[in-house]
């Protein structure tokens, strides 16, 4: 299992991070400062960081430069709301695997994050998920349902890719809403319902299972 430090001193965007990657099989860690983070990152034994430019005590780019200078080589991806092209190559040459500026959508954050764990691993692309008799595949985007094809709209295609990834598992709501729409989610809407009615309709009611006051879960 992948171990990730969030370096983010937002609170409701490192929770959001957290959530989300928790949710996907990940252990976390928050750092909400730069001298904790270097802390971290430099002894805790984690696979990647996700790093916040404007931290407090030591900002990003100091964090960075220090763990490049004492040859610590995991994936750093710089989350940040600094988007100058200036801002964007000193992080890159400053030792930066990826750059992400916010607001950011959950489901690119983590595809970077599963290509750059990819990358330092060497580890086989997954590109079709698979559970009983559905299957998803990641490069065309489209849905099998037994012997029948099945075209996705852009969110049913995450809602749908985020079930696959976690078969038998309950999701909540929330965490539903979080991944697919991202840390500006309304709590009291009912999109995540109406996504999943569309789901059934498209795969066959049988397909999702409703677990009553907890959410919703693929059968494993």
């Amino acid at each position: 299992m992948n171990r990730i430090l969030i370096a983010e001193d937002e609170e409701r965007i490192a929770s959001f991070v957290e959530k989300g990657l928790r949710a996907n099989g990940f252990t976390t860690t928050i750092a909400a400062d730069g001298t904790t983070a270097f802390g971290y990152a430099r002894n805790g034994g984690f696979d990647l960081v996700i790093l916040d430019i404007g931290l407090p005590f030591r900002d990003g780019f100091s964090v960075l430069r220090e763990l490049r200078e004492a040859r610590v080589t995991m994936p750093v991806i710089v989350l940040t709301a600094r988007d100058s092209v200036r801002d964007t190559v000193a992080g890159l040459e400053g030792g930066a695997d990826d750059w992400m500026t916010k607001p950011f959508r959950f489901e690119e954050l983590l595809a970077r994050v599963r290509l750059r764990l990819r990358t330092a691993t060497h580890t086989p692309e997954v590109t079709v998920l698979r559970s009983g008799s559905l299957s998803l595949d990641l490069r065309t985007r489209r849905a099998r349902a037994g012997e029948r094809t099945v075209d996705l709209t852009a969110r049913e295609f995450v809602l749908l890719e985020l079930f696959l990834r976690h078969p038998g598992q309950v999701l909540s709501r929330e965490q539903i809403l979080s991944h697919v729409w991202g840390y500006d989610f309304d709590p009291g809407s009912n999109i995540v319902d109406v996504y999943v009615r569309a789901l059934r309709k498209k795969l066959g009611a049988a397909q999702l299972d409703t677990v009553r006051g907890m959410g919703y879960r693929l059968p494993g």
